[in-house]
C-alpha cells in the first residue's frame, strides 16, 4: 500500500465520521455559505507572475516544513505580496492542516482560496464552501472519470471553480471535461515523491487552451517559471519554497519581483 492509498483510506473514514457529526445542513447554515466566490482563473489570466502560494505545515515526504507560523500572518503576507491566490492544506493527519485554517485565511484576505484536500465526496465541497473556499482540488489519480464528472459538476453548482490535478497522460485523457476550469500538472510522483519539471513540459501540449494550465511542485526559482511559461502555463503553485522561510509573504514578494524583472 502506497502513502497515497493510506491517505485515501483514512480520508474515507474521516469523511464518514464528519458526516455523522456535522450534517450537510450544518455547513449550509454557515454565514459565508452564500458569499460570491472570487475567480482564480481570471486572476491568473490577468497576472504577470501567476503565483499561487501555499500554506503547508508538513508533508509525508518532508515531515515538518514550518509549524511555527500563524496562518493569519501567512495569508496576509501572501496577499500583500501580490500572489494570485492561496492554497490551503486542510488535511490534518498527513499535512498538519485544518478547515479552520481556511476560515482564518478567508477572514483576513480578499483573494481566491483553494481548498487543497483529497476530495472523494460531495460533502467535502459543502465544507469548502462553508469555510470560504473559491476553488477546490480534484486529484485524477484517486478518482474515476465518473467521480470527476460528479464532483466537478457539484462544485460548479456551488459556484466553486475546479482545479483538476494530473500526473501523466493517461490521467489527463480520462479527465478532460467542460466542468473543469483549471488543469494542474503535478511534477511530484505521488508514489515515489520524486519531482521532475519535465512532466509539465511533456503534458503541456496535450492540455486544451480552454483551461488555465498550472504547474505544481518543485518550482523553486524564477527561471523555472520563465521556462514553463513558454509551454503555455499561466499558474504556478509554490508552497514549500515560501513556507520553509520565516516570512513566506516576504519570500513570495521577492520571488514575484524576480519573475517580473526577468520577464
Amino acid at each position: 500500500m502506497t502513502i497515497l492509498d493510506k491517505i485515501i483510506a483514512d480520508k474515507k473514514v474521516e469523511v464518514a465520521l464528519r458526516k455523522q457529526l456535522f450534517p450537510f445542513a450544518y455547513w449550509e447554515a454557515s454565514p459565508i455559505f452564500e458569499r460570491e466566490t472570487i475567480s482564480l482563473t481570471q486572476n491568473l489570466r490577468n497576472s504577470s507572475s501567476g503565483i499561487i502560494a501555499e500554506h503547508k505545515r508538513r508533508s509525508p515526504s518532508k515531515q515538518n516544513i514550518n509549524s511555527s507560523l500563524s496562518v493569519l500572518d501567512v495569508a496576509k503576507g501572501y496577499e500583500d505580496a501580490g500572489v494570485c491566490g492561496m492554497s490551503v492544506l486542510t488535511d490534518g493527519k498527513y499535512f498538519g492542516g485544518a478547515l479552520e485554517d481556511l476560515n482564518i485565511a478567508r477572514a483576513v484576505t480578499d483573494f481566491p482560496l483553494l481548498r487543497k484536500e483529497f476530495i472523494i465526496d460531495e460533502y467535502q465541497l459543502i465544507e469548502a464552501k462553508a469555510h470560504g473556499a473559491d476553488v477546490i482540488l480534484l486529484i485524477a489519480s484517486v478518482l474515476t472519470r465518473e467521480e470527476i464528472k460528479q464532483l466537478s459538476t457539484a462544485a460548479k453548482s456551488l459556484g466553486l471553480e475546479v482545479l483538476l490535478e494530473v500526473h501523466n497522460l493517461a490521467e489527463l485523457e480520462k479527465s478532460i471535461m467542460p466542468s473543469l476550469d483549471l488543469l494542474g500538472v503535478n511534477n511530484r510522483n505521488l508514489k515515489t515523491f520524486e519531482v521532475d519539471l519535465h512532466t509539465s513540459k511533456t503534458l503541456a501540449e496535450k492540455i486544451p487552451d480552454d483551461f488555465v494550465k498550472i504547474s505544481e511542485s518543485g518550482i523553486s526559482n524564477s527561471a523555472a517559471i520563465i521556462d514553463l511559461k513558454k509551454y503555455g502555463f499561466e499558474g504556478f503553485l509554490v508552497g514549500e519554497n515560501f513556507m520553509k522561510t520565516q516570512n513566506p509573504g516576504a519570500s513570495a514578494a521577492a520571488f514575484i519581483k524576480e519573475i517580473e524583472d526577468e520577464a
